[in-house]
């Protein structure tokens, strides 16, 4: 792995989210909300999966890269919509990562091997494809769970268990085991609980040791 290149990847993706109008703080600073979201994401990756593979935290890096974009409000209300936007935001960072891949001399089988990540291709299939799956979604539990509990205060908690229950789904048992490590607040942790003792059964059967590593 080319550490040199790897890290001029990283700064180009930063480059890229820096235009975002949204901030964020992180270790006291504040910066461009996606540039924050890459660095939390790189890091969680690093303490779950310390042997990650370069084209894994390339993705991990980069699978918001300029998502402001493509605004949410440009799709139509509801789930439908939402994953409109969704697969839409998947294509274009797909696009961007590509590029800037591309300027610092990846091979074809790399980039495409991170744009089948950010795709989101073959969840519960792939190994690499599942690590980035847990990582995104502890990331969400630890940093932003608590701002869309906020925004969706007018959801009743039966809601809102089935909202994370459909997270936790799509994780394997190495990441619920890392957002229950988490330190959280108790009305969290209660409500990750509740969801995983909705899905208790599923859970089990979809479990592949295969994909932990």
């Amino acid at each position: 792995m080319s550490e040199d290149r790897l890290k001029r990847v990283l700064a180009d993706i930063d480059a890229a989210n820096a235009d975002d109008p949204r901030r964020d703080v992180l270790d006291g600073e504040e910066l461009p909300f996606e540039v924050v979201y890459s660095r939390r994401m790189l890091r969680r990756l690093e303490q779950m999966y310390p042997d990650a593979p370069e084209t894994l935290k390339i993705a991990a890096y980069g699978q918001h890269v300029r998502r402001f974009d493509i605004p949410r409000s440009d799709y139509p209300e509801g789930r439908k919509g939402y994953n409109q936007w969704r697969r839409a935001c998947r294509e274009h960072h797909a696009r961007v990562l590509g590029d800037i891949m591309a300027r610092h001399g990846y091979s074809e089988a790399e980039i495409a091997e991170v744009q089948k990540l950010v795709r989101k291709e073959q969840l519960k299939k792939d190994r690499l494809s599942q690590a980035l799956e847990n990582v995104v979604d502890v990331v969400f539990v630890e940093h932003y769970l608590e701002p869309f509990l906020r925004k969706y205060s007018h959801y009743d908690e039966d809601k809102l268990v089935d909202i994370v229950a459909k997270t936790l789904l799509k994780m394997s048992p190495k990441g619920h085991r890392a957002a229950l490590a988490l330190d959280l607040p108790e009305d969290h942790r209660r409500l990750i609980e509740k969801a995983i003792e909705r899905v208790k059964d599923k859970l089990e059967t979809m479990a592949d040791p295969a994909l932990d590593w």
